[in-house]
């Protein structure tokens, strides 16, 4: 007999919309800390800090792009999630249906195309 704490750990509860856009949210702004360490660096080796001194001038571009990639990837994912159909069962309904034939149908097509490859030869 499975016990009360098993059929708790099975049960999975899906992701709420709120879920969804903190996770983007949280993804995006490690993404965009990194992007701006890496771009603001290169700018104050190549340009130098400014009057705001080193420190103040990295992390205004680290905080100015985590706080763009955040916003627009929790966005995109809430929105990429939300469709009731998964995207991969629902490529295979757009899919165009393929037509089914008889052995018969396809031996006949084919000495259909056949015939008419041998009459292009001849008439070229």
């Amino acid at each position: 007999m499975p016990s009360e704490e098993m059929s708790q750990f099975q049960r999975r509860k899906e992701p709420s919309v709120w879920d969804k856009s903190q996770m983007g949210a949280v993804m995006g702004a490690g993404v965009g800390l990194t992007i701006g360490f890496i771009f603001g660096s290169w700018s104050i080796f190549r340009y130098g800090a400014g009057t705001r001194g080193t420190l103040s001038t990295l992390s205004m571009y680290m905080l100015n792009s985590a706080a763009t990639f955040s916003f627009f990837l929790s966005i995109g994912s809430v929105i990429r999630n939300d469709s009731a159909i998964p995207p991969h069962l629902e490529a295979q309904l757009t899919a165009p249906v393929m037509m089914l034939r008889s052995r018969n149908e396809g031996l006949q097509m084919m000495k259909a195309r056949w015939e008419e490859e041998c009459r292009r030869k001849n008439n070229a």
